[in-house]
């Protein structure tokens, strides 16, 4: 079926898939990819974009008319909005689909990253489009994704274009959070430049919290902790202003507002994509183990006991798998999986030296979630990547810049723009 929007027109597909792709006659499950195409241009022969949603564990944009980037796509391609496996409408994994032991939980969920995602990727492609390569828009995590399929099928890849997204393709996850802590404290001081009143807000709430025991309206009991992870979002070119007015609302006299506890309850939850956090550190992990990189690395000015509170970034913790419900079912495969030291590689460093395959990339300079020098690092270590270093978008950029991030990136890789 056929739904029409202002200015497009979606198609829903379904796709069955190895749930091990080393093991094409075993268990299947569904990958759910929803295609949109200008309506005018409905019938004509467009090459394919296809979107690659950050994360881990993110659903495909649902969209509600042409615009933003999604509009721009469109005057030339066809786009298919993919929910990556386990995500969406894709089979579910998530807190109410969990089943088995916590070991056959963690063997399954190492069939979850990017790997698995590219071989997706590759058989739909064939059912789409079939010997013919397509091109795809990597965003975040998606840039992850984007290296892994140049690693393991350049040949479905006519162009990639990258928002926030070019991995550090030997970073460890120690690498990356030593990298990532100082620059969410950057970006907590601007927002506390920005907000003053917000860190004594902050503290206030805190020190509340640590009186009396206060419960979100699903049950879970909001700690300091978890207050502090509200900070996820200041990578976001909104995200300041979200959390201030969270906080701007949170009293009720002398109790926490209903908002404020729905709110925080949203925000940190992991309803939506549990694997975003029981993945997190894994799409980090080539043969060692992790072990709570974040947790171990964690700066002593970032503790729940310090003043003034700062708030944390994006980073999971082992505490979280006790304290939120929708993540609980996973506590036990995700400590399986952070001492797991046998990782398959996700990079073929030789053959991204040698790839043809044009690349664009928008690296953001600020991003607190994506270290702007091991992205730099990457786009050296790899073939045909043209990048593009900007402090004018946050992290989101693709999302809000109206459709411009992904036009300079296809200019670029139709030789608007040099490199």
């Amino acid at each position: 079926m056929t739904v029409l929007l202002p200015g497009v027109a979606l198609t829903d597909h379904v796709f069955t898939v190895p749930l091990d792709h080393a093991d094409p006659g075993g268990r299947v499950i569904e990958v759910f990819a929803r295609e949109a195409v200008d309506p005018a241009k409905h019938d004509q022969d467009l090459p394919w974009l296809v979107f690659l949603q950050g994360g881990p564990g993110g659903k495909a944009p649902r969209p509600v008319a042409a615009d933003g980037w999604l509009g721009h796509a469109l005057k030339t391609h066809r786009v298919l909005l993919l929910d990556q496996r386990g995500t969406g409408r894709s089979t579910p994994l998530n807190a109410r689909t969990v089943t088995g032991t916590d070991a056959e939980l963690a063997a399954r969920l190492r069939h979850f990253r990017a790997d698995a995602i590219v071989a997706d990727a590759e058989l739909i492609r064939r059912e789409l489009c079939g010997d013919r390569p397509w091109e795809t828009l990597g965003q975040s995590y998606g840039g992850f994704v984007t290296l892994t399929y140049l690693s393991r099928a350049p040949e479905g890849l006519k162009a990639c274009y990258v928002t926030g997204g070019l991995a550090g393709l030997d970073a460890t996850a120690d690498d990356v959070y030593s990298r990532t802590y100082p620059r969410v404290r950057e970006k907590v001081d601007r927002y506390f430049a920005r907000y003053p009143g917000d860190s004594a807000r902050l503290d206030a709430i805190a020190a509340h919290l640590r009186r009396e025991k206060v419960e979100l309206p699903d049950g879970d009991v909001l700690t300091v902790r978890r207050l502090q992870s509200m900070g996820l979002c200041l990578g976001m070119s909104d995200g300041a202003e979200y959390l201030h007015w969270v906080l701007e609302e949170a009293w009720n006299g002398e109790r926490l507002s209903d908002l404020f506890l729905y709110e925080v309850m949203m925000a940190t939850g992991f309803v939506g994509n549990p694997l975003y956090a029981v993945l997190h550190e894994s799409i980090y992990a080539q043969g060692g183990a992790t072990a709570w990189a974040a947790h171990r690395l964690l700066p002593e000015e970032f503790a729940e006991e310090a003043e003034p509170l700062l708030p944390t970034g994006e980073m999971i913790y082992p505490w979280m798998f006790d304290e939120i419900a929708a993540l609980r079912p996973f506590r036990g495969a995700a400590e399986i999986l952070a001492a797991a030291s046998d990782w398959p590689a996700l990079y073929d460093p030789v053959r991204l030296a040698a790839n043809r395959v044009p690349v664009a990339a928008a690296v953001y300079y600020d991003d607190m979630y994506v270290d702007e020098g091991l992205s730099m690092r990457t786009a050296r270590a790899v073939g045909n990547v043209r990048t593009w270093v900007t402090n004018e978008w946050e992290h989101d950029g693709v999302r809000v810049s109206g459709g411009r991030v992904l036009a300079r990136l296809m200019d670029t890789v139709n030789g608007v723009h040099g490199s």
